[in-house]
This record gives C-alpha cells, sequence and structure tokens, in this order.
C-alpha cells in the first residue's frame, strides 16, 4: 500500500514550491499569486530505507524496490471556501481523498511574496482552514442525516455523523470519535476533521534551526507533536545539489535531514504503519503495512493469492537477518521462525509466504 498526503494552506503560503522540492520536480506552477494551481498536483516518492541497501548487499539482490508516498498540491483554500469561495467547493473534495493532510502555514516575512492576509499570523491561518474544513463537513453530515438519505446510511455511520455534528456545533473536540469507533469505520465517513494532520511551519533560512516568533506562537497553541519546521526554499535548494555537495550544504546550514525525510517520518507515525521486506537474489523490497497487521493481510500486499492460500510465513528480524548474513545462517541459528494466521507483523520483519495455489 502506499499513503497520500495532500498538501494544503492558505495561498501563497509555499504549498507547491514544497511540492516541488519533496517531488524533485517542476510540476506545480509556483507563482506569486493566488489559485496559481487549480487542479491538484500528485508526485510519487519513492520512501529512503538504508535498511534495504543493506539487506540487498547480503541477498546480493539484482534490483532493489522501495515502497512509495504520494503528494497530492491542493489549490490554496481562502475564507469561504465551504461555500465555493475561490473555488473552494472543488479543492474541498480533493482533501477528501487524501490519507492525511499537510497543512502548510507561512511563517517568514517576505515583501516579494503576496500575503492574503494583512499580516503573517499562522494561528489565524491554520484557524481559516480548519474552519472551512468544519463548516464542509457540517454541511455533508446535514445532508446525510436528512430524513431521505438517513435510510442509506448504516447504524454505526449514523451515530457517528450525529457525534460529529454535535462537536462541530458545540466546538468541542472530535477525541471521543476517536475512541468510541475504528479507523476503517472513521474512514468510511469521509469527514475532513477527522483525517490526520501534520503541521509545516515554512521558514526562512535563518529560521531553520530553531524557528522563530511565528513557529513559537503556532507551538504555543497547538504543540510540537506533529509540528514539522521546514524551509521549502531550502529544500529547493537542496534538491538541486548532487550527493556530496547536499551532504556539505546541510552541514554548513545546520540542518541534519531534510523536509522529505521530516514529513515521511511523521507520516508512518501518525497513519500507523509499519514496513516489513522481501529479500532475495531476484529483488529485495519494502511493503508497507499497517500496524497490527497480520501475516495474511501482509501477503496480501504482494498478492491476494498470497494472502487466501496462506499457509505459514518464514519470518526473520531484520537484525537476526543483518548479523547471521543472511537467510540460510539465520535458519542454521535457528533465528528464523515459521508463523502462522495469527502473527503479527513487526516494522522490519523480512518474510518469505508459504501459500496453496
Amino acid at each position: 500500500m502506499s499513503f497520500k498526503c495532500g498538501i494544503v494552506g492558505l495561498p501563497n503560503v509555499g504549498k507547491s514550491t514544497l511540492f516541488n522540492a519533496l517531488t524533485n520536480s517542476s510540476k506545480a506552477q509556483a507563482a506569486n499569486f493566488p489559485f496559481c494551481t487549480i487542479d491538484p498536483n500528485i508526485g510519487v516518492v519513492i520512501v529512503p530505507d538504508e535498511r534495504l541497501n543493506n539487506l540487498a548487499k547480503i541477498s546480493k539482490s539484482k534490483k532493489i524496490i522501495n515502497t512509495t508516498i504520494s503528494f497530492v498540491d491542493i489549490a490554496g483554500l481562502v475564507k469561504g471556501a465551504s461555500k465555493g469561495e475561490g473555488l473552494g467547493n472543488k479543492f474541498l473534495s480533493h482533501i477528501r481523498e487524501v490519507d492525511a493532510i499537510i497543512h502548510m502555514i507561512r511563517c517568514f516575512d517576505s515583501n516579494d511574496i503576496q500575503n492574503v492576509n494583512p499580516s503573517v499570523d499562522p494561528v489565524r491561518d491554520i484557524e481559516i482552514i480548519e474552519t472551512e474544513m468544519m463548516l464542509a463537513d457540517l454541511e455533508s453530515v446535514q445532508k446525510r442525516l436528512e430524513k431521505n438519505n438517513k435510510k442509506n446510511v448504516d447504524e454505526d455511520q449514523i451515530k457517528i455523523l450525529e457525534i460529529a455534528m454535535n462537536c462541530i456545533n458545540n466546538n468541542k473536540s472530535f477525541d471521543d470519535l476517536k475512541t468510541q469507533f475504528n479507523k476503517k469505520q472513521l474512514n468510511q465517513s469521509g469527514l475532513l476533521s477527522l483525517k490526520p494532520k501534520i503541521f509545516v511551519c515554512n521558514v526562512d533560512e535563518q529560521s531553520i534551526q530553531s524557528g522563530n516568533n511565528y513557529t513559537q506562537s503556532f507551538i504555543d497553541k497547538y504543540g510540537n507533536n506533529n509540528t514539522l519546521i521546514v524551509s521549502a526554499d531550502i529544500e529547493n535548494q537542496i534538491n538541486e545539489l548532487d550527493s556530496n555537495e547536499k551532504k556539505n550544504y546541510m552541514e554548513m546550514i545546520g540542518l541534519k535531514e531534510t523536509g522529505l525525510n521530516k514529513l515521511i517520518k511523521k507520516g508512518y507515525e501518525i497513519l500507523d504503519l509499519d514496513t516489513y521486506f522481501t529479500s532475495g537474489p531476484e529483488e529485495t523490497r519494502a511493503w508497507t503495512i499497517e500496524k497490527n497487521c497480520t501475516a495474511p493481510k501482509a501477503a496480501g500486499e504482494i498478492h491476494t493469492d498470497f494472502e487466501k492460500g496462506f499457509i505459514r510465513a518464514e519470518t526473520i528480524s531484520y537484525d537476526d537477518f543483518i548479523s547471521n548474513d543472511g537467510w540460510v545462517n539465520s535458519k542454521n541459528n535457528g533465528k528464523m521462525r515459521l508463523e502462522g494466521k495469527d502473527y503479527i507483523v513487526k516494522d522490519g520483519d523480512v518474510l518469505n509466504f508459504r501459500f496453496n495455489t
């Protein structure tokens, strides 16, 4: 599976610049006026994982295949988007299709880049976006709970929608919903306000290491947990360099890892994702699964026949595979296990599936 993150925010906060940096492309037109991006740009990016190279070296694999993440550059939302302002309805529909939302927030001063508001205020900006998504949810919930439509909605979904409407009308947190219903049920609701969120404070070069007054005001309100400090311009510059130049430049400006790596790690964290591997002479490959995934479901990521005919999973932890130099020594040294249908796959497991055709 691959997950999809939608980059949202007010116009001219740096969404398209970040998208170009993340996808190392110029697919998104970056221009200094609102609604420059109308149709969403989608970029598929490989997920870097140094474990793949280590496994491939031991297995003498001909190919290495990373798992991927998709980034969607969604046009700028404005106040009134839920009522169609600034093509808002179209943009909001694009947000419904993503697994997680990356909130891009302007945390820099600039006389060259137009700001849709008279001042830089990340807290105000995020409240505008969140309010518009909440209003869009309210309209959706009201329509689905109308008498004529209600008969087409199952009981659990009706409960979710009723609780969500109460939360929106009374400005309450959605935490109760997340404790009462599982992720699958909540995803089926299609509510924007329930999607996992990452907040990206877009800063200038001087603020990369320790942020600035704008990022601090945002963190004071929303906390550090899902907040990242990134400079979209610097990310673009890094992508134009070769590997040696990139390393030297990052050391010079005090950047320990790229914004892409930060976003991927945070994305895996908020979406509760793990990675397992298959490794042999033909290829070493990474596979993305949800946490607490059973072995048959993990096998199904490769092919549905693997899940249907699942018998056993030959299982070695990544550390054991590396320290025992591959499959043969791991098996001889008692580090390979045969796991059944109830086995919960761990992050880093190296698996070989036995199945009936």
